[in-house]
Protein backbone atom coordinates (compact mmCIF):
# COMPACT_ATOMS: atom_id res chain seq x y z
CA UNK A 1 0.00 0.00 0.00
CA UNK A 2 2.75 2.42 0.90
CA UNK A 3 4.11 1.94 -3.21
CA UNK A 4 1.56 2.43 -4.20
CA UNK A 5 1.15 6.01 -2.20
CA UNK A 6 4.42 6.70 -3.10
CA UNK A 7 4.07 6.01 -6.98
CA UNK A 8 1.17 8.40 -7.04
CA UNK A 9 2.74 10.92 -5.41
CA UNK A 10 6.08 10.89 -7.80
CA UNK A 11 3.59 10.13 -11.42
CA UNK A 12 1.89 13.50 -9.59
CA UNK A 13 5.33 15.49 -9.35
CA UNK A 14 5.58 14.30 -13.14
CA UNK A 15 2.50 16.17 -13.99
CA UNK A 16 2.18 19.24 -11.23
CA UNK A 17 5.05 21.58 -12.47
CA UNK A 18 3.97 21.60 -16.22
CA UNK A 19 0.09 21.60 -15.79
CA UNK A 20 0.75 24.70 -13.35
CA UNK A 21 2.65 26.60 -16.17
CA UNK A 22 0.02 25.44 -18.81
CA UNK A 23 -2.79 26.55 -16.27
CA UNK A 24 -1.02 29.56 -14.97
CA UNK A 25 -0.16 30.93 -18.81
CA UNK A 26 -4.06 29.99 -19.93
CA UNK A 27 -4.97 32.56 -17.24
CA UNK A 28 -3.50 35.36 -19.06
CA UNK A 29 -3.73 34.38 -22.64
CA UNK A 30 -6.71 32.40 -22.46
CA UNK A 31 -6.42 29.54 -24.96
CA UNK A 32 -4.86 26.24 -24.28
CA UNK A 33 -1.39 26.24 -25.63
CA UNK A 34 -0.82 22.27 -27.30
CA UNK A 35 2.88 23.14 -27.32
CA UNK A 36 3.43 23.59 -23.61
CA UNK A 37 4.06 19.98 -23.37
CA UNK A 38 6.79 20.23 -25.86
CA UNK A 39 8.46 22.88 -24.02
CA UNK A 40 9.35 20.25 -21.37
CA UNK A 41 10.61 18.07 -24.04
CA UNK A 42 12.97 20.95 -25.14
CA UNK A 43 14.13 21.40 -22.28
CA UNK A 44 14.99 17.89 -21.48
CA UNK A 45 17.25 17.89 -24.53
CA UNK A 46 18.81 21.07 -23.79
CA UNK A 47 19.64 19.69 -19.94
CA UNK A 48 21.64 16.61 -21.58
CA UNK A 49 23.35 18.28 -24.28
CA UNK A 50 25.12 20.66 -21.30
CA UNK A 51 25.13 17.28 -18.90
CA UNK A 52 26.86 15.32 -21.63
CA UNK A 53 29.29 18.61 -22.34
CA UNK A 54 30.68 18.42 -19.37
CA UNK A 55 28.51 20.68 -17.31
CA UNK A 56 27.23 19.73 -13.45
CA UNK A 57 24.03 18.47 -13.63
CA UNK A 58 22.35 21.15 -11.57
CA UNK A 59 23.92 23.76 -13.82
CA UNK A 60 22.46 21.74 -17.26
CA UNK A 61 19.07 21.68 -15.28
CA UNK A 62 18.56 25.47 -14.74
CA UNK A 63 20.12 26.13 -18.24
CA UNK A 64 17.90 23.91 -19.83
CA UNK A 65 14.84 25.50 -17.65
CA UNK A 66 15.85 29.26 -18.82
CA UNK A 67 16.18 28.14 -22.68
CA UNK A 68 12.68 26.44 -22.74
CA UNK A 69 11.35 30.00 -20.67
CA UNK A 70 13.06 31.94 -23.80
CA UNK A 71 11.72 29.42 -26.05
CA UNK A 72 7.83 30.30 -24.42
CA UNK A 73 8.72 33.31 -24.52
CA UNK A 74 10.26 33.92 -28.14
CA UNK A 75 7.14 31.73 -29.32
CA UNK A 76 4.33 34.63 -27.05
CA UNK A 77 5.77 37.26 -28.83
CA UNK A 78 6.70 36.40 -32.23
CA UNK A 79 3.62 34.27 -33.16
CA UNK A 80 0.54 33.59 -30.68
CA UNK A 81 0.10 37.20 -29.86
CA UNK A 82 -0.43 37.53 -33.85
CA UNK A 83 -2.50 34.35 -33.44
CA UNK A 84 -4.46 35.81 -30.65
CA UNK A 85 -5.85 38.87 -32.84
CA UNK A 86 -8.15 35.71 -34.87
CA UNK A 87 -9.19 34.50 -31.34
CA UNK A 88 -8.44 31.75 -29.31
CA UNK A 89 -9.52 28.84 -31.65
CA UNK A 90 -6.91 30.56 -33.86
CA UNK A 91 -3.93 30.18 -31.72
CA UNK A 92 -5.01 26.94 -30.31
CA UNK A 93 -4.80 25.32 -33.45
CA UNK A 94 -1.53 27.44 -34.25
CA UNK A 95 0.00 26.17 -30.96
CA UNK A 96 -0.54 22.71 -32.72
CA UNK A 97 1.55 23.67 -35.45
CA UNK A 98 4.05 24.86 -33.12
CA UNK A 99 4.13 22.07 -31.50
CA UNK A 100 4.40 19.58 -34.84
CA UNK A 101 7.83 21.87 -35.77
CA UNK A 102 9.16 21.37 -32.72
CA UNK A 103 9.28 17.66 -32.83
CA UNK A 104 10.44 17.92 -36.21
CA UNK A 105 13.38 20.01 -35.54
CA UNK A 106 14.57 18.66 -31.91
CA UNK A 107 14.12 15.35 -33.82
CA UNK A 108 16.48 15.95 -36.79
CA UNK A 109 18.68 17.70 -34.49
CA UNK A 110 18.72 14.57 -31.56
CA UNK A 111 16.77 12.07 -33.78
CA UNK A 112 14.64 9.70 -32.51
CA UNK A 113 16.35 7.40 -30.21
CA UNK A 114 16.65 8.14 -26.41
CA UNK A 115 19.19 10.07 -24.50
CA UNK A 116 20.28 8.36 -21.14
CA UNK A 117 21.69 10.64 -18.60
CA UNK A 118 24.93 9.67 -17.51
CA UNK A 119 24.70 9.35 -13.74
CA UNK A 120 25.94 7.40 -10.86
CA UNK A 121 24.49 4.08 -9.76
CA UNK A 122 23.47 4.16 -6.00
CA UNK A 123 20.96 1.90 -4.61
CA UNK A 124 17.60 2.96 -3.99
CA UNK A 125 16.35 4.30 -1.20
CA UNK A 126 13.85 1.55 0.44
CA UNK A 127 11.29 3.23 3.38
CA UNK A 128 8.67 1.57 4.87
CA UNK A 129 8.97 -1.51 2.31
CA UNK A 130 8.24 0.90 -0.92
CA UNK A 131 11.77 1.16 -3.29
CA UNK A 132 12.62 5.18 -3.80
CA UNK A 133 15.03 5.98 -6.88
CA UNK A 134 17.16 9.00 -5.22
CA UNK A 135 16.67 10.87 -8.94
CA UNK A 136 12.35 10.51 -7.90
CA UNK A 137 13.08 11.46 -4.58
CA UNK A 138 14.90 14.33 -6.10
CA UNK A 139 11.92 15.41 -8.21
CA UNK A 140 9.13 14.99 -5.80
CA UNK A 141 11.60 17.62 -3.29
CA UNK A 142 12.44 20.31 -6.10
CA UNK A 143 8.09 20.23 -7.12
CA UNK A 144 7.19 20.66 -3.48
CA UNK A 145 10.07 23.23 -2.72
CA UNK A 146 8.38 25.07 -6.55
CA UNK A 147 5.21 24.48 -5.30
CA UNK A 148 5.37 26.42 -2.07
CA UNK A 149 7.37 29.15 -3.75
CA UNK A 150 4.50 29.43 -6.31
CA UNK A 151 1.77 29.82 -3.85
CA UNK A 152 4.13 32.11 -1.89
CA UNK A 153 4.32 34.43 -4.76
CA UNK A 154 1.06 33.88 -6.11
CA UNK A 155 -1.08 35.16 -3.04
CA UNK A 156 2.04 36.86 -0.53
CA UNK A 157 3.77 39.17 -3.33
CA UNK A 158 2.27 42.19 -5.28
CA UNK A 159 3.11 40.43 -8.65
CA UNK A 160 0.70 37.39 -7.81
CA UNK A 161 -1.53 39.98 -6.63
CA UNK A 162 -1.01 41.37 -10.23
CA UNK A 163 -1.57 37.96 -11.79
CA UNK A 164 -4.70 37.11 -10.16
CA UNK A 165 -6.05 40.63 -11.19
CA UNK A 166 -5.21 40.62 -14.64
CA UNK A 167 -6.91 36.99 -14.95
CA UNK A 168 -10.07 37.69 -13.62
CA UNK A 169 -10.18 40.67 -15.04
CA UNK A 170 -7.73 41.93 -18.19
CA UNK A 171 -10.36 45.21 -18.93
CA UNK A 172 -10.04 46.14 -15.40
CA UNK A 173 -6.83 45.29 -14.66
CA UNK A 174 -5.57 47.51 -17.59
CA UNK A 175 -7.06 50.56 -16.23
CA UNK A 176 -5.92 50.23 -13.15
CA UNK A 177 -2.79 51.23 -14.24
CA UNK A 178 -1.26 47.31 -14.38
CA UNK A 179 1.13 46.55 -17.44
CA UNK A 180 -0.70 43.46 -18.78
CA UNK A 181 1.89 43.19 -21.52
CA UNK A 182 4.82 42.84 -18.90
CA UNK A 183 3.30 40.62 -16.56
CA UNK A 184 2.18 38.64 -19.66
CA UNK A 185 5.63 37.89 -20.80
CA UNK A 186 6.97 37.17 -17.19
CA UNK A 187 4.50 34.27 -17.33
CA UNK A 188 5.22 33.07 -20.41
CA UNK A 189 8.80 32.79 -19.48
CA UNK A 190 8.18 31.11 -16.00
CA UNK A 191 5.83 28.80 -17.20
CA UNK A 192 7.78 27.53 -19.94
CA UNK A 193 11.29 27.66 -17.41
CA UNK A 194 8.76 25.41 -15.30
CA UNK A 195 7.46 22.83 -17.96
CA UNK A 196 11.39 23.01 -19.22
CA UNK A 197 12.37 22.24 -15.53
CA UNK A 198 9.81 19.24 -14.98
CA UNK A 199 10.59 17.63 -18.35
CA UNK A 200 14.49 17.75 -17.69
CA UNK A 201 13.78 16.17 -13.83
CA UNK A 202 11.22 13.36 -15.14
CA UNK A 203 13.77 12.90 -18.25
CA UNK A 204 16.69 11.91 -15.28
CA UNK A 205 14.75 8.48 -14.91
CA UNK A 206 13.22 7.84 -18.65
CA UNK A 207 15.75 9.81 -20.60
CA UNK A 208 15.30 12.61 -23.05
CA UNK A 209 13.11 10.87 -26.06
CA UNK A 210 10.89 12.87 -29.12
CA UNK A 211 7.69 11.56 -27.37
CA UNK A 212 8.36 12.51 -24.18
CA UNK A 213 5.62 16.08 -24.46
CA UNK A 214 3.16 13.56 -26.38
CA UNK A 215 3.25 11.34 -23.79
CA UNK A 216 2.26 13.85 -21.16
CA UNK A 217 -0.27 15.69 -23.48
CA UNK A 218 -3.16 13.92 -21.97
CA UNK A 219 -2.77 14.05 -18.74
CA UNK A 220 -1.34 17.05 -17.96
CA UNK A 221 -4.47 18.79 -20.43
CA UNK A 222 -6.81 16.84 -18.10
CA UNK A 223 -5.10 17.52 -14.74
CA UNK A 224 -5.12 21.21 -16.04
CA UNK A 225 -8.88 20.66 -16.92
CA UNK A 226 -9.81 18.88 -13.65
CA UNK A 227 -8.93 21.78 -11.67
CA UNK A 228 -10.15 24.13 -13.62
CA UNK A 229 -8.11 26.13 -16.84
CA UNK A 230 -6.31 29.23 -15.51
CA UNK A 231 -6.43 27.90 -11.93
CA UNK A 232 -3.06 27.02 -11.49
CA UNK A 233 -3.73 25.31 -8.03
CA UNK A 234 -6.02 23.57 -9.05
CA UNK A 235 -4.36 22.40 -11.87
CA UNK A 236 -2.11 20.69 -9.01
CA UNK A 237 -4.47 18.81 -7.49
CA UNK A 238 -5.99 17.89 -10.81
CA UNK A 239 -2.71 16.29 -11.29
CA UNK A 240 -2.87 14.61 -8.46
CA UNK A 241 -6.15 13.09 -9.07
CA UNK A 242 -4.57 11.90 -12.54
CA UNK A 243 -1.71 10.32 -10.78
CA UNK A 244 -4.11 8.25 -8.30
CA UNK A 245 -6.53 7.61 -11.08
CA UNK A 246 -3.47 6.04 -13.68
CA UNK A 247 -1.56 4.14 -10.53
CA UNK A 248 -4.69 2.54 -9.40
CA UNK A 249 -5.20 1.35 -13.34
CA UNK A 250 -1.76 -0.66 -13.35
CA UNK A 251 -1.42 -1.10 -9.71
CA UNK A 252 -4.81 -2.94 -8.67
CA UNK A 253 -5.37 -6.27 -8.04
CA UNK A 254 -8.41 -7.22 -9.98
CA UNK A 255 -8.29 -10.80 -10.02
CA UNK A 256 -10.94 -11.40 -7.07
CA UNK A 257 -13.01 -9.65 -8.93
CA UNK A 258 -12.43 -11.67 -12.49
CA UNK A 259 -12.02 -15.33 -10.07
CA UNK A 260 -8.12 -15.21 -10.37
CA UNK A 261 -5.48 -14.93 -8.09
CA UNK A 262 -3.64 -11.97 -9.66
CA UNK A 263 -4.95 -10.15 -13.05
CA UNK A 264 -3.51 -6.49 -13.49
CA UNK A 265 -4.05 -4.06 -16.06
CA UNK A 266 -0.98 -4.02 -18.61
CA UNK A 267 0.67 -0.23 -18.48
CA UNK A 268 -0.79 0.47 -22.33
CA UNK A 269 -3.93 1.58 -20.41
CA UNK A 270 -2.53 4.10 -18.44
CA UNK A 271 -3.83 6.70 -20.95
CA UNK A 272 -7.23 5.06 -20.70
CA UNK A 273 -7.37 6.16 -17.12
CA UNK A 274 -6.93 9.24 -17.88
CA UNK A 275 -9.47 9.47 -20.68
CA UNK A 276 -11.78 8.67 -18.67
CA UNK A 277 -11.32 10.99 -15.54
CA UNK A 278 -10.62 13.74 -18.26
CA UNK A 279 -14.25 12.24 -20.30
CA UNK A 280 -16.46 12.64 -16.37
CA UNK A 281 -14.81 15.91 -15.59
CA UNK A 282 -15.72 17.11 -18.82
CA UNK A 283 -20.02 15.34 -18.34
CA UNK A 284 -20.09 16.37 -14.89
CA UNK A 285 -18.01 19.49 -14.22
CA UNK A 286 -16.92 20.83 -17.41
CA UNK A 287 -15.66 24.16 -15.60
CA UNK A 288 -13.37 22.02 -13.80
CA UNK A 289 -13.45 20.67 -9.92
CA UNK A 290 -12.08 24.52 -8.65
CA UNK A 291 -14.62 25.93 -11.08
CA UNK A 292 -15.76 29.81 -9.43
CA UNK A 293 -12.14 31.89 -10.66
CA UNK A 294 -13.18 29.72 -14.27
CA UNK A 295 -16.72 30.96 -14.32
CA UNK A 296 -16.17 34.43 -13.19
CA UNK A 297 -13.20 34.83 -16.35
Amino acid sequence: MFQFIVDTVLRASDLALIALGLSMLYGLVKFPNVAHVQYAMFGAYVTYALQSGGFPLVVALLAGSAAAGLLTLGLQVLVFQRLLRGGPAIAMIGSLAVAMLVIAIMQGLAGSFPRMFNLPRVEPLVIGGARIAWTQLYLMGTTIVLLLLFMLVLFRTRLGRSMRALSSNPMLANASGLNAERITYFVSFASGAIAGLGGSMLALSTGAHINLGNDLLLPVFAAAILGGLGNPVGAVFGALLIALTETAVTNLNFGPLLGRELAFMPVGYISAGSFLILLLALLFKPYGLFDREVRRV
